[in-house]
This record gives structure tokens, sequence and C-alpha cells, in this order.
């Protein structure tokens, strides 16, 4: 026996758009990097991504998410 009356709403399994893209409007920090590339927060993990946004500035975060 279902226990939910068929008028209830289900949920949407869609994602909405503005949930699945970031944009880089704000500040990218450091930490921003490492994490998005699935790293932990180190100090050589920070000198890396310090480096890599020294060199492409905030892309460098677009082009790890999408």
């Amino acid at each position: 026996m279902n226990d939910r009356p068929d008028s209830s709403p289900q949920p949407d399994p869609v994602t909405p758009d503005a949930l699945l893209h970031t944009g880089s409007g704000g500040e990218v920090t450091a930490e921003d990097l490492v994490l998005a590339s699935g790293r932990d927060i180190t100090p050589q993990n920070l000198a890396w991504a310090e480096r890599k946004l020294a060199a492409e500035g905030p892309a460098a975060l677009d082009k790890l998410l999408p």
C-alpha cells in the first residue's frame, strides 16, 4: 500500500540550471581553486593554486568547474 496520496506533489528531478553552473564573478581564492580541483588544502596545493591564479586569473576556476 502506498502511504502517499496520488495528489501529493513529487519532487522535481531536474536540478535548476543556476545550481549547476558557477561563475567567477566574485573573488576567487587559492582555497577555492584547491577545493574545486578535488585536492586537500595543504601548503603545497595552496602554492600550486596561487601560481595557477597568478598565471590564469579567475578563469582558472572556470576551467575546473562546469
